[in-house]
């Protein structure tokens, strides 16, 4: 029998600096087992639980010896197990490898460092502000039996010891609401300190904490001035030596003249030997002198370790295409739009600049453009801002320079080389792909090319969008949009391990929360005070945005059973419905009002007023006016939306053992259901505002009664016809729109939208040369010109009916954690073959099937502690257990529009 795998501490597979006393531990159950019966845990610090009785393997709590500030243990695991091939035995499993687990500093008491940073009497404006050297050096008699290094900043910086740079994170310490969090990275050093002098030098540049940010470009929203803090602790025996940042530290300039994550970076590498631009060296050629580091007054409260992944360099790309223009420049094609930044070993000749213009498009002439990038300027009617993405290098002539803009990212297939004489060749750069490093825990592929292209496309799309945040678009926002997430994360948690980064996130989510229980539209942000004075402040606190901090955790639960998750966010949860409920009891809208001045009863659960996005991106729809939705009526979306929360919560706090509130909660849907379908149905069962959107959630959302449900599906039909067959979905419905079909007897037609090639659709977007997807169904109209951002992944949410309806693998209704699935193939549109596969909490699921004349032969592999409902056309479902099988359903007509026996599902045995 195998060992336990797939070890994790705190949804972390490396847990080095962690700040939780009490990480929850789990594993993933030994393969070739029908089910778990009991586990042992033993780690290295004496803790030892003995056997325990239990098909639990996630959310363990560590219970042994209390850490503190530093501990370090390492813990293994084996489980008794019921053997497939001895049923009626219980064997025991080896034991597994072991995973370490550290702790970082816990308390403001363990520092004895001190915030410094640059003393920098005049700070240039933002987007031109350099990076700084801090450093110090230091004598070591002999090298310490061990080292560890606690570095954060107000800025981004890099760790340098002995010329060495420490560690393979990206844009440390991350992006958080650096008001209430801040994360601390812990480096294990041994290996880099030597007997005699060492040099511990820093870089340091704005990031998020005083750099440029978002849509509108704003600056300075933690503060003014950036500042690094680090602490080197060096233990040789019982003997502890500490090197922390204090005013003994000294600052010097960097070859980084400017740093901006939306503006770019410049570096001049003649800078050691003063002869930067704008003044930052003696242009005589004099050395640049030191300066004593400047102490900061910062506090130590927020700090925090890791609860996600980290940021790398996950891949590097080679140019598909060099190409001199008749102008000079050279345009690199990476084949793939990106996020990150490039590597360039081939500069200019010494002071020459190279400029790098980034984007994700090219104009008629080939060159690189970006002016669909350029975001509105609020401040001035009518103007657009720059769209950044620009870096520059200056070659000081030394051998081996390589630039490598690690303070800047960029969203981009292209990149415009001007300023370059040398042709360039493709060993001589590289797209640098940076992201959290995510682990990839789900596929698909099928017997069309283009939707195998339509896949890839959209995970590509996810991984541009996953760095450090879930944001909307790398390119032109970089921002933590609250409803782009909650759309796109039951998919996200299909293909890749999301727990952690979705964790971290969401507790800038809660940090964000205006105390009237207003979800910010976007976090990280600079916290409630700063976001509700803001003159775009009335844009928070819209339906299908701010229910993401309901949904999210929701989908998080069910991807992994985990209802530590629900409760960690509960209380923000009710603030949110809260505001929702008051809103709505206290409110009319004013077209509302006037039509009678008497509201009727069921008006109190209608949520009409306040701004709302709306379905927000509709094909053909009005251009966004966001000054004039304040005053809209979006009522029949915020209705939709409060009717959804409040039922999802209801299932919440029944899972969290709460059936009081589950009662009220499901109460207080069902009055807001019925006050939806009084309002926004006809007589005759039909919506009254018809568009595509409204009828699909009706049918999402359960706001219709049973027996209106065919009634909403014709007009849904109807008007998808009435579009040539087209989607007439924007930004909130379309994940729901052909899941709807397809459980409402339209299966085939969801296929005809799905396979849908003439604007708007899906296909256009590969059929058009798309590697990402698009913000616009028409992201490159039919001329090849760009409009608005070709990286947004929330279309992209589409790939769920691959999963779960082509490929035919879904979780069983009251299922969390799959350890109950349904596998039902639903083929399609001529499809021939799909496979999907998805490793859960329980292991790895594989469903494969193909089809002929003969019929359809399925394999699906189930792991252990795993039932499977499997339903094939024509024949009764079949309920299994972990294991490999195979099933054959012979060929019958058309099954569109047909619906398999659904018998009860046994729930697993405990």
């Amino acid at each position: 029998m195998t060992a336990p795998t797939r070890l994790g501490a705190g949804h972390l597979r490396e847990a080095l600096g962690i700040t939780n006393t009490e990480p929850r531990l789990s594993w993933t159950p030994a393969e070739g087992t029908l089910r778990q019966t009991a586990y042992q845990l033993k780690a290295s610090n004496g803790w030892d639980t003995g056997r325990v009785d239990t098909a639990a393997h996630g959310g363990i709590p560590y219970s042994g010896p209390a850490l503190s500030s530093r501990d370090r243990f390492e813990w293994q695991v084996r489980t008794w197990n019921i053997g497939a091939d001895s049923p009626d035995t219980e064997c025991v499993s080896d034991w597994s490898e072991s995973m370490a687990v550290e702790l970082g500093l816990l308390q403001p008491a363990d520092w004895t460092a001190q915030w410094i940073g640059p003393a920098e009497p005049v700070v240039p404006v933002p987007g031109e502000r350099p990076g700084y050297a801090l450093h110090t050096t230091f004598i070591l008699d002999a090298a310490p039996d061990a080292a560890r290094v606690y570095a954060t900043a107000h800025g981004i910086y890099e760790l340098f010891l002995n010329g060495q740079r420490v560690g393979d994170q990206q844009l440390t310490p991350g992006s958080t609401s650096y008001n209430t969090t801040l994360q601390v990275q812990t480096y294990d050093v041994t290996a880099l300190l030597q007997p005699g002098s060492n040099t511990v030098r820093a870089v340091l540049t704005d990031g998020w904490y005083r750099g440029t940010f978002g849509y509108t470009r704003d600056a300075d929203m933690y503060g003014t001035h950036t500042a690094f803090l680090a602490q080197l602790e060096l233990q040789s025996g019982t003997v502890r030596t500490v090197i922390g940042t204090d005013a003994s530290w000294s600052v010097s300039p960097t070859e980084i003249v400017s740093a901006d994550l939306m503006a770019g970076q410049r570096v001049d590498f003649r800078v050691p030997a003063g002869t930067a631009e704008n003044g930052a060296g003696d242009p005589a050629g004099g050395a640049h002198k030191a300066s004593a580091a400047v102490v900061r007054p910062c506090g130590l409260v927020t700090l925090a370790g890791p609860v996600a992944p980290p940021t790398r360099v996950v891949a590097e790309l080679a140019p598909v295409s060099l190409r001199r223009l008749p102008g000079g420049n050279q345009v690199v094609d990476f084949g793939q739009n990106i996020h990150g930044w490039v590597r360039l070993s081939r500069l200019g000749r010494p002071g020459e600049t190279v400029t790098l213009v980034y984007g994700e498009a090219v104009d008629a002439a080939g060159e690189v453009t970006q002016d669909h990038l350029r975001p509105h300027d609020f401040r001035d009617q009518g103007q657009f801002l720059g769209a950044g993405q620009v870096d520059a290098v200056v070659a000081s002539g030394a051998a081996g320079e390589v630039f490598e803009p690690r303070h800047t990212t960029h969203g981009f297939q292209y990149v415009s080389v001007q300023g370059l004489a040398a042709d360039l060749q493709p060993g001589d750069i590289a797209g640098c792909l940076v992201h959290t490093d995510l682990d990839r825990i789900g596929s698909f592929t099928c017997s069309d090319e283009r939707l195998n292209k339509l896949h890839k496309i959209i995970e590509w799309s996810f991984r541009d969008n996953a760095c450090e945040v879930p944001t909307d678009c790398p390119q032109r926002e970089k921002a933590g949009w609250t409803g782009d997430w909650q759309l796109f994360a039951p998919t996200a948690a299909y293909l890749f391990d999301v727990t952690g980064f979705s964790r971290k996130w969401l507790g800038d989510v809660r940090a964000d929360q205006w105390e009237n229980g207003v979800i910010a539209n976007i976090s990280p942000s600079p916290g409630p005070e700063a976001t509700a004075a803001d003159f775009m402040a009335f844009v928070n606190g819209s339906a299908g945005w701010g229910d993401a901090i309901v949904m999210v955790p929701w989908e998080l639960y069910l991807a992994t059973g985990d209802t530590g998750i629900l409760a960690e966010n509960w209380a923000a949860m009710n603030r949110w419905l809260g505001f929702v409920r008051a809103t709505a009891e206290s409110q009319r809208h004013p077209a509302r009002a006037a039509a009678g001045p008497d509201p009727t009863p069921h008006e109190k659960y209608l949520w009409d007023t306040g701004f709302h996005w709306g379905e927000w991106m509709e094909p053909d729809g009005p251009e966004p006016d966001l000054f004039a939705a304040r005053d809209a009526d979006h009522g029949i979306v915020a209705t939709a939306y409060y009717r959804n929360t409040t039922a999802v919560m209801a299932r919440i706090a029944g899972a969290l053992g709460l059936p009081e509130e589950a009662r009220a909660l499901e109460e207080l849907s069902a009055g807001v259901r019925q006050a939806w379908e009084a309002e926004y149905l006809d007589p005759a069962g039909r919506v009254t505002e018809p568009s595509q959107a409204n009828c699909v959630r009706a049918l999402a959302f359960d706001l219709v009664s049973p027996e209106l449900r065919a009634t909403v599906t014709r007009q849904l039909v109807s008007l998808i016809r009435d579009a040539g067959t087209h989607l007439g979905t924007g930004f909130l419905s379309t994940p729901y729109l052909l899941p709807v079909l397809a459980d409402n007897g339209e299966e085939g037609l969801a296929y005809e939208l799905l396979m849908q090639d003439s604007e708007p659709s899906w296909l256009v977007m590969v059929d058009r040369g798309a590697t990402t997807m698009w913000e616009l169904w028409n992201g490159l109209d039919r001329d090849g010109n760009p409009h608005q951002s070709l990286n947004h992944y929330s279309k992209g949410a589409v790939v769920s009916f691959l999963h779960r309806y082509t490929a035919g693998l879904r979780q069983a209704p009251g299922s969390a954690g799959y350890e109950r699935i349904i596998v039902e193939p639903r083929p399609g549109a001529g499809l021939t073959s799909a496979a999907t596969s998805h490793r859960g909490p329980q292991g790895l699921i594989d469903v494969e099937w193909t089809s002929d004349d003969g019929g359809l032969t399925l394999n699906t592999t189930v792991p252990p502690g795993t039932t499977a409902e499997v339903r094939l056309p024509g024949k009764p479902a079949a309920v299994v257990g972990p294991g490999t099988y195979t099933f054959f359903a012979a060929a019958s007509p058309d099954r569109a529009g047909t619906t398999s026996p659904s018998p009860a599902l046994a729930r697993s045995t405990p």
